[in-house]
């Protein structure tokens, strides 16, 4: 698509028609890079979200207690 870059205030700027919005996949959070003869508009990395639940999962928890070390520290309450 052909397009030509118009004044936005004091800087410059592209539309983006909805239609290629769309079919990118893009949403309000995207990196903008630049090199001569390009301008490439990129999906932000999502930061990873862990929750509670799985730093405390069994799984998790697992790693830690089921050692040697573990057992000989907790032998004299059973």
């Amino acid at each position: 698509m052909k397009t030509t870059i118009i004044k936005i205030g004091n800087s410059r700027g592209v539309r983006i028609p909805k239609p290629l919005l769309e079919e990118s996949e893009l949403d309000n959070n995207v990196v903008i890079t630049a090199k001569r003869g390009e301008i490439r508009i990129t999906a932000a990395k999502k930061p990873k979200i862990i929750s509670e639940t799985t730093l405390l999962s069994e799984e998790a928890l697992a790693k830690d207690w089921l050692r040697p070390e573990e057992d000989k520290a907790w032998a004299h309450l059973q």
